[in-house]
């Protein structure tokens, strides 16, 4: 097909261009660095930390405090109503919506046209350009790709600005050219309402030729479920006898793999991606394993706090060049879309140094994020003070870990265990009132337990009074510093409790 062909080509320049950052990673960084500073030294921010006079990366991190969001907040708000040349220059009309902080139940992340462009969509190019360099005879753009993204709309307040997923905004402002190739029709990609859209996607998608698919994989797993109750087709490649990968992020793949390869089996590889809101960090760019090429001429500075160094009052963060392997990072981002020594909240490990490879190895606080809900200590700690407000009792301790799905139709969820020091008046409406109010605190978890689709309702337990305390003299863990884990991403720390408990 004429259209493969001319990819290929089209592409196979694009990989050019990869290969010089590729040979040169420092010096990627530094012209990355060169021009956040030189773009921004006009801007509010530039000019109350003197960008302007900076030489090097050491007066920039002399000057500039790191930050996270709370920091930044007040000058994105200003930003959201059409002010420019705040955090970056000009004025930005699009804003990634993420999970929110300790005082918002969102975030919202600066998308400027730059970082659109040389880092959300060109992350996409150095996928597809990796992809056709390892696979020379891929014929992608002889089918459709599919991209399950979710949506965007106006700000009430300025509706010259746009808020919404990362992915909506990327797929809404893709080149004319690649919509021909895109599956579904938009007006179906960009729908809110959830179930609506997994249903007609599903009806569009059997009927195309897919060779590719991108998405979170609590959402994909719905998606790839109800096109086999549809078709009667267990393995999807009957139906899609050309597909060849599936590009996936947002959170682990490892509680889905299994249930993926019930649908796509071994012929089918998987790309493990790194996007976040905040930019398209990395990507799988060879065929085996999993760990990503750090993307390094994206218009993203990074820097890296050892984690032994993270809880200093000034800890130190080092430059690429500086990093050693298998060591636990904290990353630090500064973007062409203004966020400064940006704290992501993610850690990472460096698995190669030559390319620098990277595997996300945690968060640098307590959270559960198997299925993309971002669920953080902040969010459940004032979940449950609330609850408890509303319908009275008080907590002792309490731990939470991930009911991981299983089976070809099982569903995820949130499991509880609770040590009350009074006890509610009436348990099964705490708990509902504790998974509503979580919903309230967090869009995301708000998201994927939308009609029980993705997440069912919470499970809890009562554990009774001295578990926790109990559990934490049988580990040697009592007194001190040692803490019960409120959060975790595995069910290690639940299982052990409740089997002591008896529970």
């Amino acid at each position: 097909m004429l259209a493969n062909t001319l990819f290929r080509w089209f592409i196979s320049m694009h990989y050019r261009n990869m290969k010089r950052w590729l040979h040169d990673p420092h010096g990627a960084q530094a012209q990355v660095w060169h021009e956040l500073i030189e773009s921004a030294s006009d801007t509010e921010w530039g000019k109350k930390y003197g960008f302007k006079h900076m030489k090097k990366v050491a007066d920039f991190q002399n000057a500039v405090p790191f930050s996270e969001y709370d920091d930044l907040k007040p000058y994105i708000e200003r930003m959201m109503l059409g002010e420019a040349d705040v955090l970056w220059h000009g004025v930005v009309q699009r804003f990634s919506k993420s999970s929110g902080t300790t005082s918002d139940k969102s975030k919202f992340i600066p998308v400027s046209d730059e970082n659109l462009d040389t880092c959300h969509l060109k992350g996409g190019h150095d996928i597809m350009a990796a992809w056709y360099h390892n696979n020379p005879y891929s014929k992608l753009y002889q089918g459709k790709l599919m991209a399950l993204g979710g949506t965007h709309k106006p700000l009430a307040t300025h509706p010259d600005t746009v808020v919404g997923d990362v992915s909506a905004i990327m797929l809404d402002t893709m080149p004319f050219y690649a919509k021909y190739f895109f599956a579904p029709t938009l007006d179906v990609a960009l729908m809110d309402k959830w179930e609506d859209k997994i249903e007609q996607m599903a009806q569009q998608l059997i009927k195309e030729n897919i060779t590719m698919m991108s998405g979170v994989p609590t959402w994909t797993l719905v998606l790839l479920r109800r096109i086999s109750q549809i078709t009667g087709k267990q393995n999807l490649l009957e139906i899609w006898p050309n597909f060849e990968y599936y590009a996936h992020g947002g959170v682990s793949f490892e509680p889905y793999r299994a249930q993926f390869r019930q649908f796509l089996p071994e012929k089918v590889r998987f790309i493990n991606v790194y996007n976040a809101s905040e930019g398209f960090f990395a990507a799988q760019l060879d065929n085996e394993g999993s760990d990503m090429t750090l993307l390094l001429d994206s218009g993203t500075f990074y820097e890296f706090i050892p984690m032994d160094e993270f809880e200093k009052k000034q800890p130190k963060a080092l430059q690429l060049h500086e990093v050693a392997l298998n060591t636990n990072y904290a990353l630090v981002i500064s973007t062409n879309a203004g966020l400064w020594r940006y704290l992501v909240g993610d850690t990472v490990r460096f698995t190669s140094l030559a390319p620098y490879k990277i595997q996300i190895s945690g968060r640098t606080k307590h959270f559960i994020n198997v299925f993309g809900e971002e669920v953080m200590i902040e969010n459940t700690d004032r979940a449950l003070a609330q609850t408890c407000q509303e319908l009275g009792g008080t907590i002792n301790e309490y731990t939470v870990a991930p009911i991981f799905m299983e089976g070809a139709t099982g569903k995820g969820g949130h499991e509880w265990l609770i040590e009350f020091d009074t006890l509610p008046a009436n348990l099964t409406a705490f708990a509902e009132r504790l998974d509503e109010n979580l919903k309230q605190l967090n869009s995301d978890y708000e998201a994927k337990r939308y009609q029980n689709i993705a997440l069912q309702t919470l499970k809890m337990h009562v554990a009774p009074v001295g578990t926790f305390h109990a559990w934490l003299r049988n580990k040697g863990k009592y007194g001190g510093q040692h803490k019960v884990p409120r959060l975790s991403n595995e069910r290690n720390y639940l299982e052990d409790i409740l089997k002591m408990a008896n529970l």
